[in-house]
């Protein structure tokens, strides 16, 4: 859509690259955040023809760097209409075993970044009368996930958060949050580490960036409040309801728990 500007985290490869591809290819102009600046270079020099991108380089697990994000757009009197938190990372081994700093450093990227994020550019969005937000979650916001044990906690929240503030914002006027929560997928989230039964179930079912992308884009456009990417993960969670809990928790224990320590993350 023209004139409209979006805000895009983890930019620089997987579902968040893809999101950018077809934000871009609608007419949106983009700013882009990632860690890596030579990648967000290239995805800048790859869509450049298409629209106007503006790329930041900036880790977002570190504190204050959500304001530090906001100041800095603000600065350049650009309003953002439309918020993507894509940026995310993943832990796997058992709680226990992860170190206490690790896990916070994820509990801030995946939940503190992304609630601050939402809270200042909201702000701005019930000024101007209109806004779209979409916040990465996972099959994991809806099934508690051995081995990968506060992962999936945050994404929980990922689904419960964007749920509740989609109620707060429809009677308000033009405004739109969507939860989008895929399975496996075929990024370099599973191949970053030694996850290697993961990454072998990633190459079995695992979905392509670009499918969740587009899944993603088209449940935005239609406001939808979330949207799972893959029929086959939907009907998985569907089942899920009907499985006793316990027997579900060991059951994806079974396929989780043997992997070593890795850490993974959506750039």
């Amino acid at each position: 859509m023209k004139n409209r500007t979006v805000l895009l985290t983890g930019a620089s490869e997987g579902i968040g690259y893809e999101l950018a591809k077809l934000f871009a290819t609608n007419g949106y102009k983009l700013v882009l955040v990632a860690r890596n600046h030579q990648k967000l270079q290239e995805v800048q020099q790859e869509l450049g023809y298409l629209t106007d991108v503006m790329i930041i380089e900036k880790d977002l697990s570190l504190i204050d760097a959500a304001q530090q994000l906001y100041n800095e757009i603000q600065s350049s009197n650009i309003q953002i209409d439309v918020l993507v938190n894509n940026a995310g990372t993943g832990l796997q081994d058992h709680f226990h075993h992860l170190s206490a700093q690790e896990q916070l450093r994820m509990i801030q990227l995946n939940i503190t970044t992304l609630t601050q994020l939402t809270h200042l550019f909201v702000q701005d969005m019930l000024n101007n009368g209109y806004g779209r937000i979409m916040n990465i979650g996972s099959i994991s916001s809806f099934i508690a996930t051995p081995s990968m044990a506060v992962y999936g906690a945050t994404k929980a929240y990922v689904l419960s958060f964007s749920e509740a503030l989609n109620t707060e914002l429809r009677n308000k006027g033009d405004y739109a949050v969507t939860a989008i929560c895929p399975g496996p997928t075929k990024t370099n989230f599973a191949k970053n580490g030694d996850m290697k039964q993961l990454g072998e179930l990633v190459n079995l079912v695992g979905v392509r960036p670009e499918k969740v992308a587009k899944v993603a884009f088209k449940s935005l456009e239609k406001k939808k409040t979330y949207a799972i990417p893959g029929k086959r993960y939907g009907l998985l969670l569907l089942a899920a309801k009907f499985i006793p809990r316990r027997v579900l928790q060991f059951s994806i224990a079974a396929i989780t728990l043997n992997n070593k320590h890795s850490e993974t993350t959506l750039k």
